[in-house]
């Protein structure tokens, strides 16, 4: 089934600068950017794969995948997954749509630390013109050349299956 981006974005821009207290928040663990993202996805998804250990799911901050809130296990799933819920691939900076992730480097170049979702994008699709929302820093319509990352990876997210 289709992504619906526009409810991604919408969810993102209602909850950037506040917490949905349907999630915990984890900005005392480590950050809350790729929760954030999750719930964000999850608006466009409207569907989670509760395989244990390796699907993407959140019930409560006790019971959720590790994928729901790493930046590392977020990329796996959405990059492998072959079941429920939503998937994708890394993608070039020019197939970024609205809904789409990217994650940052700041580092060294292999380990990505930061989750953000894709709220807009200009004509030209290059980091002056990729506008992003956050949490852990909390951000909506920043532009990524505004942060000072070593390194970006791009998601692109295809679709869903139910």
């Amino acid at each position: 089934m289709e992504y619906d981006r526009l409810s991604a974005v919408r969810y993102a821009r209602r909850w950037a600068f506040r917490r949905n207290p349907a999630y915990y928040n984890f900005d005392d663990l480590g950050g809350d950017c790729t929760n954030f993202v999750s719930q964000c996805v999850y608006a466009g998804a409207k569907v989670m794969n509760f395989t244990p250990d390796t699907g993407w799911y959140y019930i409560s901050s006790d019971l959720r995948s590790p994928s729901w809130t790493s930046v590392r296990f977020f990329y796996e799933f959405m990059t492998t997954n072959e079941g429920v819920g939503p998937y994708g691939y890394e993608a070039d900076i020019s197939e970024l749509l609205p809904g789409d992730v990217v994650q940052l480097a700041y580092r060294d170049e292999n380990t990505f630390e930061h989750t953000l979702l894709v709220v807009g994008i200009g004509r030209n699709p290059s980091p002056q013109n990729i506008l992003l929302a956050a949490h852990s820093n909390d951000a909506y319509r920043r532009r990524l050349s505004s942060y000072n990352y070593i390194n970006a990876r791009f998601i692109h997210i295809e679709a869903v299956r139910a």
